[in-house]
């Protein structure tokens, strides 16, 4: 697909458009096919889906800016609603499924598997520097270590589903 071609059909979508960009090489690409064409079914008719081949279409993913593959993306006519790089949980399809249906971003992103393993593993370390160093500033480190481990389970804390939507919808309505 050319660059003005894709660009023209998607402002002509009369539904939302979720874009899968893979390659048949790509091993996460072949992963995550049959989850997303799980999902795909489960919304068909509400939500278009189109596969766009990296190697065919080059020139489509430089304009969208696109750096790896897979990438799903979800648009509602020209507007970009979510954008998601790497290999995909089931979980984080159906959001992306349902953002393009709703047309409009989620509220809370839950961060993908390695972030949560990551994050964790760097508020852990610095957890235990403040906890063995015992420096008069050590609480700070470890007030920050506490801080990572929580930004990677944010999305499961109940206080925060509450909060965080009350709190977005206040700068949504300043910003109108």
């Amino acid at each position: 697909m050319k660059r003005e071609e894709f660009f023209s059909k998607l402002r002509r979508a009369s539904r939302p458009v979720i874009i899968d960009l893979w390659a048949p090489w790509c091993g996460p690409c072949r992963a995550m096919e049959p989850a997303f064409k799980q999902a795909s079914q489960k919304y068909a008719g509400k939500v278009d889906v189109w596969k766009i081949n990296a190697d065919e279409s080059p020139d489509v993913l430089k304009s969208l800016g696109v750096m790896g593959i897979p990438t799903v993306i979800a648009f509602d006519k020209e507007k970009e609603i979510l954008r998601r790089t790497g290999m995909q949980t089931p979980d984080m399809l159906e959001i992306l499924f349902d953002s393009a249906l709703n047309r409009r971003r989620p509220d809370i992103i839950p961060p993908a598997p390695m972030d949560r393993i990551l994050r964790t593993a760097a508020g852990l370390f610095l957890l235990g520097i403040g906890w063995f160093y015992q420096l008069s500033w050590s609480w700070l480190i470890m007030l920050l270590g506490a801080v990572v481990v929580f930004s990677a389970f944010y999305d499961r804390c109940p206080v925060y589903r509450v909060v965080a939507p009350k709190v977005l919808s206040l700068f949504r309505r300043s910003s109108e």
